[in-house]
């Protein structure tokens, strides 16, 4: 399927998160975020909020491999890790708003909560026990030192919304329905942003026009647009991909040890090698800009 870009000069972004090596579905979606900006602007950022998993060594194999496949890249590259203060600025707007509280709830207290949960894209959707809770209540937890999450009013934040759509290039105009969630969790107490928080404040900072990535990612986007709203951010255009998968059926990651760029190129494989091969996998939903 193929699909031209909607903006003439549109400012893209490869996100990797610096906690291995990258192997050949990064090197799809760099590719596919380096060839939608066209003549517009391609950005690096690392999304290094975990730092019990981000090494600096990783981090400068990325440079390493994205340079070895002839991708240029503005600088300076923005670490997510340098930000954290933004962040909570951030959810400060919303906590000020009454729209998230601190949840005390374990996993195995929400998979406990009922009998047969309601399943949604990140899992059991939470059942809400936390957000009940007195403010001497929650307080006093906070006080003892009991862990805790920020999760997001999700209907009241989409309630106050109103109706919100996003656009994406291969399905066109899509009706966010953040409820789909449950209350997401936009925090913890040992990391001071999520992903959905995060990955949408910054696109907006850096200008960010045209979203290119997995369709593995495409749920997140219900979020990431009524967080746009609550933040009044602007809201880009959006490709979701196909994702390269192993003989398995699986997709690659760094967890199964999927073959890394690394590898390929100390192989005697080149930047020509790893496009041909990327084009032979034949990636179903595939946005092609060449």
């Amino acid at each position: 399927m193929t699909a031209d870009s909607p903006l003439s000069e549109p400012v893209t972004r490869f996100a990797p998160s610096p906690t291995g090596l990258l192997h050949l579905g990064h090197a799809y979606a760099a590719f596919q975020a380096f060839d939608a900006a066209k003549k517009g602007r391609f950005i690096l950022r690392m999304e290094d909020v975990d730092q019990s998993r981000c090494r600096p060594e990783y981090e400068a194999a990325i440079y390493e491999d994205l340079a070895w496949l002839g991708l240029v890249w503005d600088k300076p590259v923005r670490r997510q890790s340098e930000h954290f203060a933004a962040y909570d600025a951030a959810l400060n707007r919303l906590r000020g708003e009454g729209l998230i509280y601190p949840c005390f709830c374990t996993r195995a207290d929400i998979a406990a909560a009922t009998s047969a949960p309601h399943v949604g894209p990140e899992g059991p959707v939470y059942s809400g026990t936390c957000r009940h809770l007195s403010q001497g209540d929650r307080q006093a937890r906070i006080d003892a030192g009991t862990p805790f999450a920020l999760r997001l009013k999700t209907d009241d934040a989409h309630a106050r919304a109103g109706g919100l759509v996003w656009h994406d290039a291969t399905r066109g105009a899509i009706e966010a329905t953040p409820e789909i969630f449950g209350d997401v969790v936009l925090a913890r107490k040992d990391t001071p942003t999520s992903y959905h928080l995060a990955c949408t404040y910054d696109d907006a900072q850096q200008g960010v026009t045209l979203v290119t990535r997995g369709i593995d990612l495409f749920a997140a986007t219900h979020i990431h647009r009524l967080l746009q709203a609550l933040l009044k951010l602007p809201t880009p255009q959006y490709a979701h991909h196909g994702l390269i998968v192993g003989a398995d059926g699986k997709k690659y990651s760094k967890r199964d040890k999927a073959p890394t760029l690394r590898a390929l190129r100390e192989s005697g494989k080149n930047a020509d090698d790893i496009r041909q091969m990327l084009r032979e996998e034949n990636v179903p939903g595939a946005v092609l800009w060449e």
